[in-house]
């Protein structure tokens, strides 16, 4: 048996992740060999500064800034840099150079992804990506490799462990947004500026990607539905809570048809929603991450793990650079990502989907009618109602006297029937105001 020279890999980057890929590289890089079935060498490792502190301490003499010169003559490139540049530019310099590139990089490939994968497809190079979504659970090569032969329907899955966090602690300790930020932040859960996960930014870009490649088809970030948690009350949690729901923030991609046009289509959208306790993703506590995957002849799948963290992540990268590794060894150009089957990518008012709504009414005879009136006459159908008297107004702290509070679930609808019935409400006569909207899913 010929033995195959060392592999190079240029690591760019030294964060929590990059550090722990380093970390895990030098310490087990006889057994990675034994299963690459070559050697394995850390060229170096690019970071902007070199005497930055570092979590893992790396060899100094691996240390450059020159990330440039660090690409030249890697046979992988590991991008941990995070952000669209230079990393862009980087991983373009490595592709074009013929070395495989493995990120972890989210806004990048939802933002660059059809060019990146060109670029890999025109020199037979494969970019790599698992760790780009979910941390460290196997997400993105099931989707790619094992479900290639099937038809996935349906992708709702839980994709920012911050958000969950803060969510959990609202529904499990009581406390309100602001006093689970602060303790997500102190835990080091949440960044200083946590706009990215609590406004739906990060988990958009997820959805994207796994849109993207469940679908067959480009999913841009631009066209992925967003709604943050940051109107999500702790009296909507409490009161999903009593009526056997949790709040979750959900990613939601599917294959769907138009209502209005006939038009087949895929819908990707990230929003806070109503889950029944007794669905799976309910169970997902803490910073974890889940994604439930609906495909037509596997069925139901769920994929559950650490969705962050230095050294989870680590994992990810890790097997990414195994896989790759194994390429080179084995030969032959890279594996081109799926031919595109360019479906239109539908509206939010697309969906269909069930809506519990929340509304401070008149208490006095006739008000139910004329709100179930409206319901009908917008073409949705009332599930549930639950009236009690209100106190005080949710919304606005203030004393309600002679009101009510209904809570009105409703069937499966069009999105925009919905919306259109909560539209008409806010400017009924006999409704003081809408406290409260939120999607249910997992029914």
């Amino acid at each position: 048996m010929i033995e195959y020279r060392n592999l190079r890999v240029a690591l760019l980057g030294a964060g929590s992740v990059g550090a722990q890929v380093a970390h895990q590289l030098l310490t087990h890089r006889d057994e990675l060999a034994a299963r690459i079935g070559a050697g394995i060498e850390l060229a170096g490792v690019a970071v902007r500064s070199l005497d930055a502190p570092r979590d893992t301490e790396i060899p100094r003499e691996l240390l450059t800034t020159d990330a440039e010169s660090l690409i030249t003559g890697a046979d992988i490139v590991v991008e941990l840099m995070g952000g669209l540049e230079p990393a862009r530019t980087l991983i373009l310099q490595a592709l074009s150079s013929g070395a495989d590139v493995i990120t972890a990089n989210k806004a990048l490939l939802a933002t660059h992804g059809p060019e990146l994968f060109e670029a890999a497809e025109q020199v037979g190079a494969q970019l790599y990506y698992e760790a780009a979504v979910g941390g460290a659970i196997p997400i993105i090569r099931p989707l790619r490799d094992s479900l290639a032969g099937d038809r996935v329907t349906r992708i709702m899955g839980i994709v920012n462990g911050t958000t969950n966090f803060i969510l959990d602690r609202m529904d499990a300790h009581g406390e309100s947004m602001e006093e689970a930020l602060a303790t997500a932040t102190a835990l080091g859960y949440a960044e200083a500026d946590p706009t990215a996960d609590v406004g739906g930014y990060d988990a958009a870009q997820k959805a994207a990607i796994l849109a993207s490649l469940a679908f067959h088809t480009l999913v841009p970030a631009d066209a992925v539905y967003r709604e943050g948690i940051t109107e999500v009350t702790l009296e909507q949690v409490v009161a999903a809570r009593k009526a056997g729901y949790v709040v979750k923030l959900l990613a939601i991609c599917e294959r769907l048809t138009d209502p209005a046009t006939g038009v087949d289509g895929v819908s990707a959208r990230v929003h806070p929603a109503l889950i029944p306790l007794t669905h799976p993703l309910a169970a997902v506590h803490g910073a974890n991450n889940a994604v439930f995957v609906e495909a037509e002849a596997a069925g139901p799948l769920m994929f559950y793990g650490a969705g962050a963290g230095g050294i989870q992540t680590a994992s990810a990268v890790l097997g990414d650079v195994v896989s790759a590794a194994r390429r080179h060894v084995a030969g032959g150009p890279g594996v081109a990502e799926s031919t595109h089957a360019d479906l239109p990518v539908l509206p939010i008012s697309a969906i269909m989907t069930r809506y519990q709504i929340a509304l401070l009414v008149a208490d006095e005879p006739g008000v139910l009618a004329h709100v179930a009136a409206l319901f009908q006459s917008h073409g949705v159908s009332v599930e549930t109602v639950q009236q009690s008297v209100a106190a005080v107004d949710p919304l606005s702290g203030a004393e309600a006297p002679s009101a009510a509070t209904l809570v009105i679930g409703t069937h499966e609808a069009s999105e925009a029937d919905l919306a259109a019935t909560v539209a008409a409400l806010t400017t009924s006569s006999v409704v003081h105001s809408v406290t409260s909207v939120l999607r249910v899913e997992g029914l």
